[in-house]
């Protein structure tokens, strides 16, 4: 009998399993590698308020999900659970916001969630991610696009899909949240949910279970509620696109589960892996770097999942 056994919830790969991992990482860093965006090594773990502050005190993510710890000088430290709030760190820390922007940079290993586990949903995760810092020209926000769809096409990858929303901005999203809110309101939900959409009702438009989703059909969108100025963001953003032979479908519920994404918001999919379909994802942060305490830049990038994309790969029969 074996006396020990990895942690729950946390894969592990040896070969020869462990060269496809190592294929696929590479893979997934190579469009940003030779885009010129710069590697950088980040912490593990790092200030339990910056993911509080960074990433939202109400979003599962913080409330639920994170190992946190005090350490011996009782510090409360917090594993990372995503990547963009230490990077935004490193970069105020060390004044690259002073020079030649858009800072790019891009970065990998694993996070870590308390989550359940089950088939694609693990409790220590692997991801290649990148951030384009410092410019909200919606050129960039296609680039970065571009930059994960490249890298799924060069492992072969035929069946997923990018969904492709907006979520407005500071002067449009108030509007539409009070406008959604009221729609809520008028719904026939359970009492946690009703808490949800209290502290943010962008969150249940994220609800999967089909009871929810039925009621929510008819639910405002905020696509439908953009300023001008979003809207425009937006448009330019999708007509980058298409000239760069990037296919997106429309996905006006689409909601991230981090309370940072401004404007451009999207996700990548794969028909093949279930419930867990999600394979990378992310989006635009405008203020993110301003609430951790740096200067009002605005960024934006992604994370993809270094063990999904191998499952989407092995689905698929690469």
């Amino acid at each position: 009998m074996v006396e020990f056994t990895a942690p729950k919830g946390v894969p592990e790969y040896f070969s020869p399993r462990s060269d496809a991992f190592l294929a696929v990482r590479d893979a997934l860093a190579y469009p940003a590698r030779h885009a010129g965006y710069g590697y950088a090594e980040l912490p593990v773990f790092e200030d339990t308020s910056l993911f509080v502050r960074g990433v939202g005190e109400s979003t599962d993510v913080v409330s639920k999900e994170m190992y946190t710890f005090t350490d011996r000088g009782n510090r409360s430290l917090s594993l990372r659970p995503e990547g963009t709030a230490g990077v935004m760190r490193l970069v105020v820390e060390h004044g690259l916001d002073k020079g030649a922007l858009p800072v790019k940079i891009w970065y990998a290993g694993p996070f870590f969630r308390a989550e359940r586990p089950q088939h694609g949903r693990y409790r220590q995760l692997q991801q290649v991610g990148i951030e384009a810092i410092g410019s909200d020209d919606p050129a960039l926000d296609a680039e970065v696009i571009a930059l994960a769809d490249e890298a799924y096409r060069r492992l072969g990858l035929t069946r997923y899909r990018l969904d492709l929303t907006s979520l407005g901005c500071a002067q449009c999203r108030p509007a539409y949240r009070e406008r959604l809110s009221q729609f809520l309101a008028g719904l026939d939900l359970d009492e946690a949910t009703r808490q949800r959409a209290a502290v943010n009702p962008l969150r249940v438009l994220d609800d999967k279970r089909p009871e929810v989703r039925e009621q929510l059909a008819s639910a405002p969108v905020m696509v439908d509620h953009l300023c001008t100025a979003c809207g425009q963001h937006y448009e330019s953003v999708r007509s980058f696109l298409d000239d760069a032979g990037v296919s997106w479908s429309e996905a006006p519920h689409l909601v991230r589960g981090l309370d940072y994404y401004t404007r451009t918001t999207f996700e990548f999919t794969h028909e093949l892996l279930g419930a867990q379909s999600g394979i990378g994802g992310g989006g635009r942060y405008d203020g993110l770097m301003e609430s951790i305490g740096g200067a009002d830049l605005s960024g934006i990038g992604f994370g993809l999942g270094t063990d999904r994309t191998l499952l989407a790969c092995e689905a698929e029969g690469l």
